[in-house]
């Protein structure tokens, strides 16, 4: 999570929990913790059955994480908004990144496949759930581009909605940072080319009132721990908003660079309206 356009100044804000902030995070943490692991064991007791029949496709079992996601924020008290429609076509989903919330905010509103680095699958908890849920895993080595490119390729044949966070790291959520092209080179092979769509997504967290407009941002060296706990032991709690735009035709961009100039515009231009909105 380092990257070097943070300084000093962006030093993450410490946490206090008194007792009401303690009591809180018990009587959101443990229904939430129910909620999460049982979703996990209730979805992999229908993997058992939906994996020899459908194979890579996976026609049920994404329908259990979207509950999930979408009754975490309940549990939490974050509001959730969105707005746009959502893409129908195959293709790929992009958006800004902000904090681990935004993988519960993305699959709460559309059944989707996220893309991450491979070091995330050996994470305790949190790679767990990113295997049991599909996420393809993917590894920083030019050599084996090709063979993530044939993944992508048979992940998104099968219908299967691909989604990752072009800024390549979490920020304050002040921001969004400049989009990264690599994975946007997949989509301009000859076999994915011409049917391929993707779809920008702007995530926009609204502080609660009287906390500082970073509050739900997770970046620089902040641990997950500590995060987590500020986010459940939080007296009042903001909202998480979601905007689609319009799908993109990969064959009408000339390049990777243009596509993901395209997406980043669209994803930086709405999220600073809907932040200076509030």
């Amino acid at each position: 999570m380092n990257d070097p356009l943070w300084n000093s100044e962006d030093a993450p804000d410490p946490i206090e929990l008194g007792i009401l902030g303690w009591l809180l995070v018990i009587l959101r943490g443990v229904p939430l913790a129910l909620l999460v692991f049982g979703g996990l064991i209730v979805l992999l007791t229908i993997r058992l059955v939906e994996l020899p029949l459908f194979g890579v496709k996976r026609p049920i079992t994404p329908f259990v994480t979207q509950f999930v996601c979408r009754n975490a924020f309940r549990i939490l008290g974050i509001g959730f908004q969105s707005s746009g429609e959502l893409m129908r076509e195959r293709g790929a989903v992009v958006a800004n990144h902000t904090s681990w919330l935004d993988i519960f905010a993305l699959n709460a509103r559309k059944r989707v496949y996220f893309v991450s680095k491979a070091e995330v699958a050996k994470w305790p908890v949190i790679g767990w759930l990113a295997r049991a849920t599909g996420t393809v895993f993917i590894e920083r080595d030019r050599k084996k581009a090709r063979e993530q490119t044939q993944i992508f390729e048979e992940r998104l044949k099968a219908g299967h909605k691909l989604l990752f966070f072009p800024e390549g790291t979490s920020t304050d959520g002040l921001r969004v940072l400049p989009f990264k092209t690599t994975l946007f080179a997949a989509f301009f092979s000859d076999e994915l080319r011409d049917f391929m769509f993707v779809q920008p997504v702007s995530v926009v967290f609204h502080a609660p009132i009287g906390q500082p407009d970073r509050f739900y941002g997770w970046w620089g060296d902040m641990d997950f721990g500590p995060h987590l706990l500020k986010t459940l032991g939080a007296r009042r709690q903001g909202t998480v908003e979601l905007i689609y735009h319009s799908p993109a035709r990969v064959c009408d961009f000339e390049n990777r660079k243009a596509l993901a100039a395209h997406c980043e515009e669209a994803v930086r231009h709405a999220h600073s309206l809907a932040r200076l909105e509030k």
